[in-house]
């Protein structure tokens, strides 16, 4: 019963994977004049190539290599007797549910998002994807990439695209001044470099 579940299930996995990589719709966002600008809910679904990439291996290791390993501890600590009382067997069965609810997440959040692997026409100026240096009065300089909101964890150099400072920079080229408006107040931040290169892959 469990092995027909997990074959099933398997199958599944297997045909989102194949569905995102094969049906990745490469999204170019030319936020011109003549255009409007991304909306919410458009804007929350956008992911980079690269982000993409990471979010299919995330899921391939979960399915393919921890959750078999997880399931045969758990198979091997329920066999040893009392489970209330057996540390290994609760720790593997509540890491098994955590893995569980990131693969349905992954699977069904894949599919909604839209991949933007295209540079704009005027790579002058900040959308989606960008390295962008910033630097305000004080002479406090930051530099990042503006991507999507799943891109962001575990990246000390990644805004979401969604994020106050993304929002007021969108659009803006090398110079500007950017007023970034949040909870706290308003800040003045001001352009110093756009690149859509990265500076650690150059790619």
């Amino acid at each position: 019963m469990l092995m027909c579940f997990m074959g099933s299930m398997l199958t599944r996995i297997l045909t989102k994977l194949q569905l995102v990589q094969s049906g990745v719709l490469k999204l170019c966002l030319y936020l011109d004049h003549q255009l409007k600008p991304i909306d919410d809910a458009m804007r929350k679904n956008l992911i980079t190539k690269a982000g993409m990439l990471r979010l299919k291996e995330e899921l391939n290791y979960l399915w393919r290599v921890e959750r078999p390993e997880v399931t045969k501890k758990v198979t091997w600590a329920a066999s040893l007797g009392d489970r209330s009382e057996n540390a290994d067997y609760q720790y593997n069965k509540r890491r098994l549910r955590e893995i569980d609810r990131r693969v349905r997440y992954l699977s069904k959040r894949m599919e909604e998002l839209r991949v933007v692997d295209a540079l704009p026409e005027d790579t002058n100026k900040v959308f989606f994807g960008a390295w962008v240096e910033v630097e305000n009065e004080d002479g406090d300089v930051r530099r990042f990439q503006i991507v999507g909101y799943d891109e962001i964890f575990d990246r000390k150099d990644a805004i979401s695209v969604d994020s106050p400072m993304a929002v007021a920079l969108l659009q803006k080229e090398e110079g500007d001044e950017v007023v970034v408006r949040t909870p706290e107040g308003q800040a003045i931040w001001y352009v110093n470099s756009i690149s859509y290169v990265s500076p650690e892959t150059g790619a």
